[in-house]
């Protein structure tokens, strides 16, 4: 009988807490019951609502990794170009695993991106 390539592995969530714990000196928490996050900020719509959000994080989905790493820093298009293979939405960066990107760039858009957000 064939053995099943699909195997359970979490080789890849632990690589990214251990990379976005020590960019941030946080180990992590969860947000919700997908989602594990370091540090937070206060943000505050122009209707006056208030929240508190995760600095940077990540969700191992079925599917992808979602990353949540704010844009809008100088550079950040830049990293993007040299990270490799990955998809951005609204604040994410999706990419299928690790192997796929550049693992040197990857926490250079951590770091560039936790002061943007934590400095409002």
């Amino acid at each position: 009988m064939a053995e099943l390539k699909t195997k359970p592995n979490d080789a890849d969530s632990h690589a990214l807490r251990e990379l976005m714990a020590g960019v941030t000196g946080d180990p992590g928490a969860m947000w919700g019951s997908s989602i594990v996050g370091f540090g937070s900020y206060s943000y505050r719509y122009a209707s006056g609502r208030t929240g508190e959000w995760l600095a940077v994080g990540f969700s191992p989905r079925k599917q992808i990794l979602t990353h949540y790493i704010m844009d809008g820093f100088d550079g950040y298009d830049e990293l993007l170009d040299k990270l490799g293979n990955h998809s951005t939405g609204k604040s994410c960066l999706y990419v299928k695993r690790l192997s796929d990107v550049d693992t040197d760039v990857l926490p250079e858009l951590v770091e560039a991106s936790v002061p943007h957000v934590t400095a409002a």
